[in-house]
Formats: structure tokens, sequence, C-alpha cells
């Protein structure tokens, strides 16, 4: 059988913020090889799948993946070699169950996905389709046409992806209002230009962090990036909320204490509850552009989420990340519990492509928004994300403007939407 899988092959490569993660190579019997590679997370969600490190403090701080490489030449290669690479959902099941635990804690979910990814890889090969197309097929997609994610972009950064900069992680440009993807992606990017102009004139850092945004010191407020990005919108020419929205995601899991059951705000030197962070929200949604609150409340805060969703859920999209983790069992619950609209799709949160193509389905029955999404932290130069938000109609793909591995997957999607319109 031609395409049957013939060997698997691991390695560390290095990821965007200088420690390791791994790239797996699938070669089949007809001399095809699908290679990929895993990003991981600086700000991660307890219920992730687990990112397998080797704990060996001789080599990259304990960060190593030696022997997330050696679980993919042994165990998975072992079984695995002789199957059909385009046998996709059966070798995502078999992975599921080489390892055997809930949260891919014996193999890893780096493991996992670097092999579930390159195999998706080679079997697109195999049948000589653009890999956004080869998903469509396997996964029966039945859509008639492409509708292309728009860009989410995060142009402030703070939290646990910068020093001394904001409380909260993340402040996104959300373009609405272009034609095309060429179009929405310039648009963007002329306003970060815009926004690093005027953080200049203010004598802030445009220093950039994890994700290519920047990273100011000096921010007083959690507010004041708001007022800053509507600023940089007007000045790049647009109009806020009609060509350029905003979308934030404080990753309220990392500034909570769960003892006290605060939110605690360094910036304005406050502890404060679900409610509150709900009634900030909403005022700040009368007053700024904002299209989405990402991770709005903390991962398991779901009294908080279901009054933040209340009271703003039918103003704005409510989006779950820390709190679904690209999991279809964590997405049911939010679904039952009624607390968002909107799911962000992170790949290696859950360890295979099969169990986030399942997440994606189960959010769209519910009309629910897809964010597709880089990491934040270990982000590498593959745009198999960008592929997949494409296959699925996914409304925004989330990602840095800046940094080689940030802007790779930008390109990648004006690459898809150049070869859509030439067909």
């Amino acid at each position: 059988m031609p395409n049957k899988i013939q060997k698997i092959t691991a390695r560390e490569i290095l990821a965007s913020d200088g420690n390791p993660t791994i790239e797996a190579t699938i070669s089949l019997a007809n001399g095809i090889q699908g290679c990929a590679s895993v990003p991981f997370g600086v700000s991660a969600g307890e219920h992730e799948a687990v990112t397998l490190v080797d704990g060996d403090a001789k080599r990259f701080n304990g960060r190593g993946m030696l022997q997330a490489c050696r679980n993919i030449e042994s165990t998975i290669n072992q079984r695995l070699t002789g199957w059909d690479a385009i046998n996709q959902k059966k070798i995502d099941n078999l992975l599921i169950k080489l390892d055997g635990t809930k949260n891919k804690s014996r193999l890893g979910g780096n493991s996992l996905l670097a092999v579930s990814l390159a195999c998706a890889r080679a079997g697109a090969q195999v049948l000589q389709l653009p890999l956004y197309k080869y998903l469509r097929k396997i996964y029966s997609i039945k859509s008639n046409k492409y509708i292309l994610p728009k860009p989410m972009m995060v142009v402030i950064e703070g939290g646990r992806h910068a020093d001394n900069s904001t409380d909260f992680q993340e402040y996104l440009l959300t373009v609405n209002g272009a034609r095309t993807v060429r179009e929405a992606v310039r648009w963007g990017a002329e306003t970060y230009q815009a926004l690093k102009n005027i953080l200049k004139s203010q004598s802030l850092s445009v220093n950039v962090g994890n994700e290519g945004a920047f990273a100011p010191a000096g921010i007083k407020t959690n507010e004041e990036p708001l007022s800053l990005m509507v600023s940089a919108i007007k000045k790049a020419g647009y109009l806020p909320g009609k060509h350029i929205s905003i979308s934030l995601d404080p990753a309220a899991s990392e500034f909570y204490e769960k003892k006290d059951k605060q939110y605690v705000l360094k910036r304005e030197q406050a502890g404060l509850s679900s409610s509150q962070m709900a009634a900030l929200y909403r005022d700040w949604l009368l007053r700024y552009p904002i299209l989405s609150i990402e991770d709005g409340l903390a991962e398991d805060d779901w009294t908080g989420w279901a009054d933040l969703y209340k009271s703003c859920g039918k103003k704005v999209r409510i989006i779950g990340d820390d709190l679904t983790v690209t999991n279809p069992e964590r997405l049911r619950l939010a679904i039952a519990k009624k607390v968002i609209n909107g799911v962000l799709i992170k790949l290696n949160q859950i360890g295979t492509l099969t169990e986030t193509m399942e997440t994606v389905q189960l959010g769209q029955k519910q009309n629910y928004w897809q964010v597709v999404s880089h990491r934040g932290g270990g982000e590498t130069t593959d745009t198999f994300m960008v592929d997949l938000a494409v296959a699925v109609n996914a409304e925004y793909i989330k990602v840095g403007p800046a940094r080689g591995e940030r802007t790779v997957k930008y390109n990648r999607l004006m690459e898809i939407e150049d070869e859509l319109q030439k067909k």
C-alpha cells in the first residue's frame, strides 16, 4: 500500500521564546513526507492537554522535550507503522488510546499533536490537495464556498506576556470592514504602525512582547490601552467600530486569587469580585468599540461567567479560551450553562486534530464564533492553524502583527486568498 506509514521521526526545535518544542515527520512508503511542529502556551489553562517536558535541569532549565521525541519514535512509531496515512480519524483515536489519560500526560499532548498534524499534511499530499481542502474533505465539512477569517491582531500585551505592562494580557484590533483578507491585513498593520507612533509621542516603549505586540511599561491603568487604540485607528484613517473594532483578552485566571475570590488589578490597586469585573466591562462597552471579550473571568468561575454573559452577551461576543480549552467536554458544559457565544480554538490545547475539529463543529452548531489562535509564548513558523481556520470558515484568526512566527500566518492566509481567487 503506497500510502502506508513507513516511519515517524521527531526532533527538538526552538520555539519563539527560545525554549524547545517538537517537530514530527511522517514518511510514507511512496516517498511522501508530512511535517509539523507544535506550539505551547506561556499562559496556559489548567485544563489543557499536558505539554510533556523532561524536567532535566541540566538541559533548557528542565524544558527539554527529548522524552516527547522518544515517545514518538518508539511507542507511536511502532503502533502506526503500516497504517494508511489518510485514515486521520482512526489514527487520532489510536493516539488517544495509546496515551490513555484524560489530559494526555503519559505520552504528552505535544507528542500526539505533532504526529496528528504531520499525518494530515502527508494525507493532503497523497490526495494532492491544499491542506485546507483536505481538512474540509476528511471531516465532511459541507460548505459550497470559503469564507476567509478576518484578522484579530494583538497590538498591546501585558500580563504573563510582558514585564511591567498591563494586568490584562491582550488588547486586539479586530478588522471587520475590509473587502478582502489582503486589505484587512493592511488596515491592521497600518493601525499597528500608527499606534507605534502614538506610543513614541507619549514616551512609551515600543519594544514588543511575546506576540509581536507592544508591551509599554508606564501604562497607568488597564483602560488606557483602549483610548490609545481608538486614537491609532483614527490616525490610520479608519473609523472605530465600523472599519476596526477592539477585542479584549484579559486572561483573568492569571490575576484571580482563589483564596479571596478576587481579581487583583495592580494597575488600579484594586481587588474586584466577579460582579465588579462584569460591571467594569459593561462600562467599557458603553465608551469603546469593543467587539468581543475573551476569558474575562477565571477558568472555573462559572457563576461569574453566567453573570457576564447575561449582562454583555447580547452586545458583544463572550469567548471561552481557558474556560473551554478546545475540549468538547468543557465546551458542552459551557453550552449547558449558557455562558459564552464564541470559542477560541488552539490546536495544542486538546492534543489531536480530530478532537479539535469536534470542538469546532460543536461550537458551530450553536452559532458560536470560531476564533483560531496562535500561542502567546512558544509559537513556531508552522501555519497549520491558518489552513484549519480556512477549512472551517472561522470568523477570525488571532495572531500578532509582528515577529516572523506571527506574520507567516498572515502571509499564508493571503496566499490562500490568492489561490481561491484564481479558481
